[in-house]
């Protein structure tokens, strides 16, 4: 159980200062103006304090559980549920008896509608109401603990109830209110993949809501997020998915796929002043796929002809090349041009010239240095080279 993880941890903290002072001889102790008698003292003082803390903590499990068990759902249950998460809001279990609260008040509300104790209007108002509060609720704990996933669920699962159970106005405006939080929470954490994907689902339920696309400013957040930190990885990723879908939204020829292919190429040129930043490496690789054959078909310009690859993977070559000059130690341009390499060589039937070989040997061995984890990678790629 994970209120027994927080008691354990709690007791091996102690434990640990305890057995630190013992350790110190009370010479030692003098020397850092402390005396026998007061270390012993404050020995004593934070391990009672936090036996307190822990018995405290196991009574408030014991009685919330016996509460449950007795489906005896009411307010003081909902209070006790919270002073439980806000000391450990990792206790997913606590989450679950606070929704089956919710769903036992959503049900009354409901049977009293059908009995004509009370309106549809006066139930939505209700439930908007307790929805309301619990965002509210949530909001220092999310800050607190902006990784906790379970947070960011119980939040998602609230605004979904209001989705289904409040006029489309209402649930739309705390939806969209639920978007600038998640963006508060990007600005203060950039790289946060549990915000990154709870953003992706907002957007999709406002979509939803709104019955319109929202890839394009979703696109512009990422520009945004990019140049404020060309290393997040997730803005990165969700801009090639972005991308596709606008691509597809719009039903783009070619020439405008080629075009937002150019495009892209260019900012990540652009980015790569720093080659040694693996998030934009891992997008140039993205957008590299677009000149395989093998992989072509799932990315924004699947119909490039083979003559448009070799001028594309030519000029890649080139540029990749040049950042070579002021970065011979870094693995991720070795690794780009043996790649690029063998995309050519694809694009070229599957041969490689003997110039080429040559060369990509070469960026090999460098690799085996620059990246002893993966040397047997780059000891089977000279093989098969050499088959």
């Amino acid at each position: 159980m994970p209120g027994m993880d927080v008691s354990s941890l709690a007791l091996h903290k102690s434990n640990a200062v305890v057995d630190a002072a013992a350790m110190m001889g009370e010479d030692e102790l003098l020397k850092h103006g402390i005396s026998r008698t007061a270390a012993q003292s404050e020995r004593k003082e934070p391990t009672q304090k936090e036996l307190d803390q822990i018995r405290a903590y196991q009574s408030l499990v014991k009685e919330v559980n016996a509460k449950v068990e007795k489906k005896e759902f009411t307010p003081e249950l909902l209070q006790k549920t919270a002073e439980l998460l806000r000391q450990n809001p990792e206790y997913y279990t606590v989450w679950n008896h606070r929704r089956r609260i919710y769903v036992n008040e959503i049900n009354s509300l409901a049977a009293q509608v059908e009995a004509g104790e009370l309106t549809e209007e006066a139930k939505a108002s209700q439930v908007l109401d307790f929805i309301q509060l619990d965002l509210q609720f949530l909001f220092p704990l999310l800050l607190k603990f902006p990784k906790c996933y379970w947070i960011w669920n119980h939040r998602l699962w609230l605004l979904e109830q209001a989705t289904q159970l409040v006029p489309t106005e209402k649930s739309t405006a705390l939806w969209t209110e639920e978007l600038g939080l998640v963006g508060k929470m990007l600005t203060r954490d950039s790289r946060n993949f549990h915000g990154w994907g709870y953003r992706r689902m907002v957007i999709t339920s406002l979509e939803q809501l709104k019955g319109e696309s929202m890839a394009r400013s979703e696109l512009d957040y990422t520009t945004k997020m990019i140049k404020a930190n060309l290393s997040n990885f997730s803005a990165w990723h969700n801009r090639s998915q972005l991308l596709l879908r606008i691509l597809n939204e719009q039903q783009a020829s070619d020439t405008e796929r080629r075009r937002m292919l150019d495009d892209e190429l260019e900012l990540i040129h652009k980015a790569l002043f720093d080659p040694y930043d693996q998030s934009l490496w891992f997008y140039h690789q993205n957008l590299m796929c677009a000149l395989d054959p093998r992989t072509a078909q799932a990315t924004m310009a699947p119909n490039l002809s083979n003559e448009e690859r070799r001028e594309y993977l030519a000029k890649e070559q080139e540029f990749v090349e040049e950042l070579l000059e002021d970065a011979d130690d870094c693995k991720w341009v070795f690794q780009a041009l043996v790649e690029i390499a063998l995309v050519q060589a694809e694009v070229g039937g599957g041969k490689i010239e003997e110039e080429q070989k040559g060369r990509v040997r070469a960026h090999l061995e460098k690799l085996k240095t620059l990246d002893p984890l993966r040397k047997g990678r780059w000891t089977d790629l000279e093989q098969k080279l050499a088959a």
